[in-house]
C-alpha cells in the first residue's frame, strides 16, 4: 500500500469543507489507539490472578473416529496438576451452539473433526499442563472421515442430526425461459480462517456463589455468557463475561470451545485458571470460512441483458452446524448478484462434514458466490464481445429492483454510479524495464520471473452484502448515556472490535450534547445485551441506541431552559458545548446548565423486522443492502503464474461518511483481507487433517502484498430507515475485492480462474494472451 493510500482520508466528489474537529463527521483517533501502540493495551493473554492456573486442551488427532475409552489416571496424578475434566465432567447441556446446539464440549462416543476437544487440564505450570493433556490414554477405533461435501449426501449420518443442515430451494420467474447465450462455470472457493490477530485467550475466576467470571475478547458476551451457564448447570445471573480488549475481529473472536472448558476447571479447582491458545489450536479450533462449490449456468440476450440464472451452491459446514444456514441463506439470496435477473432458479445446500468447522467470517456467503457470479460475468462478456464494464452495466440494480427473493431493494442502491467512479478513474502508469523497478514485478525483487513474460490486467468486481442479522433476527440493543460534572459515559455491551464503536459513540454523544470529554465504559454481562459485532450492526443498532439515549438526555438539559424562557426545546441548540437559542435571547454553556445535576437516560433502538425465506426461497429476509464496486489492476508472470495486485480502485455505498479516516482505513482492510481469499489464504486438508496449522502453511497477506488503495468514491446517500443514513463499510469490500482479483487474472492470462485461491498454474496462459506487456 503506497504512504498516500494507508493516510489520506477518502476522497468525495464536489467541493470540500474543513473537517469537524468532534462529533460525527470528524476524524476523531481511536481512545485505544495510544495504548495499543504502547503495548499497554488489557489483552486477555496478559491477565493474571493470584493463585492462577493454567490449561490445556487436548484435541483429536484424527478428523473421524470412535473413542473407545478415556484414561486420565496418570495425567492426573502428575505433579502439579489440580484438576482432569471430560465429558462425564460437563455439569449442564453436553453440547452448545450460538445457532445450532450440535456441538459437544468434548467429544464422548465419536470425534467429528481434527483438534475436536476431549478434555481439559488444569495445572500449576503451562507446561506441567500440556504434558498432562498428552498423558491422557485415548483410544480410538478410526473411521473414514467424509471430505467431500458432495459425497456428504448419500454418507452415514456423521451426527444425530444427519449431514443435511438447511437446503433452500429458490424459485422466482418462469422455469422454462431460455436465452439466445448461455454461459457455464463450475467455481471452487478454498477454506479461510480468520486468523484472529492476538491469541485466543482468557481467564476464569471463581465466584463465591459458585458461579464463575470469564475473561475473554468475545464479541458477543450475553450469547456465550448464556451457553457457558447452560453447560454449566447454572442460571445466567450466576455466570458473567467481562470483555477484555479486543486484538481485532473479522468473525467470532473466541470460540465458546475455549471458555466453557476455563469454566469447568475453575469451578472444579476454586481457582482461576488461564489459557492462551497456540496458533495450532486456534486453527483446530474455531470457525473458517466455508469452502464453496458452485455451478453456474447464465443466460442471457443478444444484447447481454441477464435472462435467467441457474446455480447449485454446496457450502462444506465442517462437522458442526453453527452460522451455516444464515451463510446459506445470503449464498442464495445474492446468488445472482447486484444485477436485474427476472428469472431465477437456485438451489442451495450447507451439508456436514469432518471437516474442520465453518461458521461466521466477514461476508460469509455473499463472498464465495460474488466470485463466482462475477465470473459468469466476464464469460458473458467475452462471449458476446463486448467491454467487461459494459455488460455489467446493462445489468446492474437501482432502488426499486427486486431481488429473487421478491424482497424490493427500498434503500440506496446507486450500482451503475459505482461501477462507472472505478472504470472511469485513470489507470496506473505500466511498470518500465529498468534494474530499478524491478520490484515491480511479480514475486519481488527475489522472484526468476524475466519482464517479457509479465502481463497487465484489468478487471471488475461488483459486491452486496446485507446489513444486520436476517430472517427474523432480533437485532435490538440497548445504550446508557449519563453526563456529570461535564464528562458524559456511554455504557453499552457492543465490543469494539475494530470497526470503531467506541469512537462513533464519542461522536454521537459530543455531536448531540456537545460535550467533548466522553468515555466509553468497559463491558460485561450485566449490563443489557447489544447482540453481537457483526453485519455492521454496532453502526446502525447500538449507535442508534446511544444517539436515542443521548437525545433524551438532551431533552433534560433543555427542558427547564426552555420552559425558563417559554419556548420550545426545538429552538434551542448545543455548538460546542455552548446552549444558544434561535434568537439569541438565551446563551448559556452546558456546564452552566447541568448546575451540578447527573442526567442520565437509557434507550433501545431495534430496526424493522425481517422475515425467514420460504419454501420457495422467497421473503423480506433482510433490513437493508450495501454495495461496491472495484476495478483491480494486475501483473502476471504468465510464464510462472506469479501475480501483483498493482492498484484496486475502490467505489462504495456508504450512506454517510461519520469518521472519515475510520471508514478509510476499514475499506482498505477489507480491501487487503479479499487480496488474501483471492492469492493466498487456504487452510489446506487431506482427508480431514488440517496440513501445516500455522503461519508458515497459511500465508496471509503483508503490509509488502497490498497495493495501491484508491478510493475513487463514496456515495453519501443516506438510508432513511438507518440511525445517521450510515451503512456498514467492511464487509462488501472483503466480498468484491476476490472476485476483481479473479477478473484481472483473467484478463492478463486467458484462462477461466475458476478456483479461490488461485494457484500458479491457473495463472500460466498457453499462448500470450491480447493484453499488452506492462513493458510494451
Amino acid at each position: 500500500m503506497s504512504n498516500d493510500a494507508a493516510t489520506e482520508a477518502p476522497t468525495l466528489e464536489g467541493p470540500q469543507q474543513e473537517p469537524p474537529a468532534h462529533g460525527l463527521g470528524a476524524s476523531l483517533p481511536p481512545a485505544d489507539a495510544r495504548a495499543k501502540t504502547e503495548g499497554t493495551f488489557p489483552y486477555a493473554a496478559d491477565l493474571w490472578a493470584e493463585g492462577l492456573l493454567w490449561a490445556a486442551i487436548l484435541r483429536s488427532p484424527h478428523p473421524h473416529a470412535r473413542i473407545v475409552s478415556i484414561d486420565t489416571e496418570a495425567a492426573a496424578e502428575m505433579l502439579g496438576v489440580r484438576a482432569v475434566v471430560t465429558h462425564e465432567d460437563v455439569l449442564g447441556d453436553p453440547s452448545y451452539g450460538r445457532r445450532v446446539v450440535d456441538r459437544p464440549v468434548f467429544a464422548s462416543d465419536v470425534v467429528r473433526h481434527h483438534g475436536e476437544a476431549i478434555a481439559a487440564v488444569a495445572a500449576d505450570h503451562p507446561d506441567t499442563a500440556r504434558m498432562a493433556a498428552a498423558a491422557i490414554a485415548v483410544e480410538y477405533e478410526i473411521l473414514d472421515p467424509v471430505t467431500d461435501p458432495e459425497k456428504a449426501f448419500a454418507a452415514e449420518p456423521l451426527h444425530p442430526d444427519g449431514n443435511l443442515i438447511r437446503h433452500i430451494p429458490l424459485r422466482y420467474g418462469d422455469p422454462e425461459i431460455q436465452g439466445e447465450i448461455v454461459v457455464e462455470g463450475l467455481y471452487r472457493i478454498g477454506r479461510q480462517d480468520p486468523a484472529p490477530i492476538g491469541a485466543e485467550a482468557g481467564l476464569a475466576v471463581p465466584r463465591p456463589d459458585g458461579g464463575v467470571e470469564i475473561y475473554t475478547a468475545s464479541t458477543d458476551p450475553h450469547t456465550d455468557r448464556d451457553l457457558a451457564a447452560a453447560c454449566f448447570g447454572l442460571d445466567p445471573e450466576r455466570v458473567k463475561i467481562v470483555v477484555t480488549g479486543v486484538p481485532g475481529a473479522t468473525g467470532d473472536r473466541e470460540d465458546p470451545g475455549f471458555q466453557i472448558p476455563l469454566g469447568l476447571l475453575a469451578m472444579r479447582t476454586g481457582c482461576p485458571v488461564k489459557l492462551a491458545a497456540t496458533r495450532e489450536e486456534s486453527f483446530l479450533g474455531h470457525a473458517h470460512r466455508h469452502p464453496t462449490l458452485l455451478r453456474y449456468r447464465h443466460h442471457a440476450d443478444g444484447e447481454g441483458r441477464l435472462v435467467k440464472v441457474e446455480a447449485q451452491i454446496l457450502l462444506d459446514a465442517g462437522a458442526y452446524a453453527d452460522a451455516s444456514s444464515e451463510s446459506l441463506a445470503a449464498a442464495v439470496a445474492f446468488a445472482c448478484g447486484p444485477y436485474v435477473v427476472p428469472h431465477a432458479f437456485i438451489e442451495g445446500w450447507a451439508v456436514r462434514t469432518n471437516n474442520p468447522p465453518s461458521g461466521h467470517v466477514r461476508g460469509e456467503g455473499a463472498m464465495q458466490v460474488c466470485a463466482a457470479y462475477e465470473g459468469q460475468m466476464d464469460k458473458l462478456a467475452g462471449k458476446l464481445g463486448l467491454d467487461p464494464a459494459e455488460l455489467r452495466l446493462r445489468n446492474v440494480l437501482s432502488t426499486g429492483d427486486i431481488l429473487p427473493t421478491s424482497q424490493t431493494v427500498t434503500c440506496p442502491a446507486p450500482v451503475a454510479e459505482l461501477l462507472r467512479s472505478v472504470r472511469d478513474f485513470p489507470l496506473p502508469a505500466l511498470p518500465k524495464d529498468t534494474p530499478e523497478a524491478a520490484w515491480l514485478l511479480p514475486g519481488g525483487i527475489e522472484g526468476a520471473g524475466e519482464p517479457g513474460a509479465v502481463r497487465r490486467g484489468v478487471g471488475y468486481g461488483i459486491g452486496m452484502v446485507h446489513m444486520l442479522g436476517a430472517e427474523g433476527a432480533d437485532e435490538v440493543s440497548t445504550a446508557t448515556v449519563k453526563v456529570h460534572d461535564g464528562v458524559a459515559t456511554v455504557i453499552c455491551a457492543a465490543v469494539e472490535t475494530g470497526q470503531g464503536f467506541s469512537t462513533l459513540a464519542r461522536q454521537i454523544v459530543q455531536e448531540t450534547l456537545g460535550i467533548e470529554e466522553v468515555h466509553v465504559a468497559s463491558i460485561d454481562t450485566d449490563q443489557p445485551p447489544a447482540g453481537p459485532a457483526a453485519h455492521g450492526r454496532h453502526t446502525w443498532v447500538s449507535g442508534g441506541a446511544v444517539e436515542r439515549a443521548a437525545k433524551m438526555v438532551r431533552t433534560q438539559l433543555l427542558q427547564p431552559l426552555a420552559h425558563k424562557f417559554g419556548m420550545s426545546t426545538e429552538l434551542l441548540q448545543i455548538t460546542d458545548g455552548k446552549i444558544t437559542s434561535y434568537d439569541g435571547v438565551l446563551s448559556t454553556t452546558v456546564t452552566e446548565a447541568m448546575d451540578g445535576k447527573e442526567l442520565w437516560a437509557t434507550a433501545q433502538c431495534r430496526p424493522h423486522p425481517t422475515e425467514p425465506l420460504d419454501d420457495s426461497g422467497q421473503g423480506d429476509a433482510f433490513v437493508g443492502l450495501a454495495f461496491c464496486a472495484i476495478r483491480a489492476v494486475v501483473d502476471v508472470d504468465i510464464e510462472l503464474g506469479s501475480i501483483r495486485v498493482v492498484e484496486m480502485a475502490v467505489a462504495q455505498d456508504v450512506g454517510r461518511v461519520l469518521n472519515p479516516a475510520q471508514l478509510a482505513t476499514r475499506i482498505e482492510a477489507g480491501v487487503t483481507q479479499g487480496i488474501g481469499t483471492a492469492l493466498t489464504e487456504n487452510l489446506r486438508t487431506t482427508r480431514g487433517l488440517v496440513r501445516h496449522p500455522d503461519f508458515t502453511g497459511y500465508a496471509l497477506p503483508t503490509s509488502l502484498d497490498a497495493p495501491d488503495i484508491r478510493i475513487v468514491k463514496l456515495v453519501e446517500e443516506r438510508d432513511v430507515v438507518a440511525p445517521f443514513g450510515a451503512k456498514p463499510a467492511s464487509a462488501v469490500p472483503v466480498v468484491t475485492a476476490p472476485a476483481a482479483v479473479a477478473s484481472a487474472v483473467r484478463a492478463a492470462t486467458g484462462r477461466p480462474i475458476a478456483r479461490l485461491p488461485i494457484r500458479p498454474q491457473a495463472a500460466v496462459a498457453a499462448a500470450p494472451p491480447a493484453a499488452p506487456s506492462p513493458n510494451a
